[in-house]
């Protein structure tokens, strides 16, 4: 009897994760640092490339992502993800940049990474995803900090 339940989980798992739904691009908001607008595509079943268009500080900041995603298994739906790539911002010159004591324009240029969670809604077209986003600023305020945020994205196939 335990192997037949056995057996029973392991295809309603399967077939769980076979219903779970995949998206081309995810369109929504980020909040967090940076927060924003996010949009994603897939250009193959694991890569993907992100965009994040972020206000602060009376400027603007984009931010671009290539990412690898892989499912996690006995999860339908989950997948775990890990990426690099770059951003430039920046910051009007009435507002006190957070980084440094000090007022002025700034321009912001670096190199980001990032590793997060994504889940899939199976029955909405709706996916939600939690990352870190470690960055290296190189051009303005040299150093290194760890965001973070919190991504709702409505998907289309």
């Amino acid at each position: 009897m335990k192997r037949v339940l056995t057996i029973l989980t392991v295809l309603l798992v399967l077939i769980t994760a076979a219903n779970a739904q995949d998206y081309k691009t995810g369109l929504g908001l980020r909040g967090g640092y940076p927060s924003g607008v996010t949009v994603k595509h897939f250009f193959a079943k694991k890569s993907a490339v992100e965009g994040i268009l972020s206000f602060g500080w009376g400027g603007i900041g984009v931010t671009g992502l290539y990412q690898l995603h892989n499912p996690i298994p006995d999860a339908p739906g989950l997948k775990w993800y890990y990426g690099f790539g770059a951003h430039f911002a920046t910051a009007n010159a009435e507002k006190k940049n957070p980084f440094e004591n000090t007022y002025g324009s700034k321009l912001f240029l670096g190199a980001d990474a990032i590793i997060g969670l994504e889940f899939t809604f199976k029955d909405a077209p709706i996916c939600l995803g939690l990352d870190v986003l470690p960055i290296l600023n190189i051009i303005e305020s040299p150093g290194l900090w760890f965001n973070a945020g919190l991504s709702i994205r409505y998907t289309f196939k």
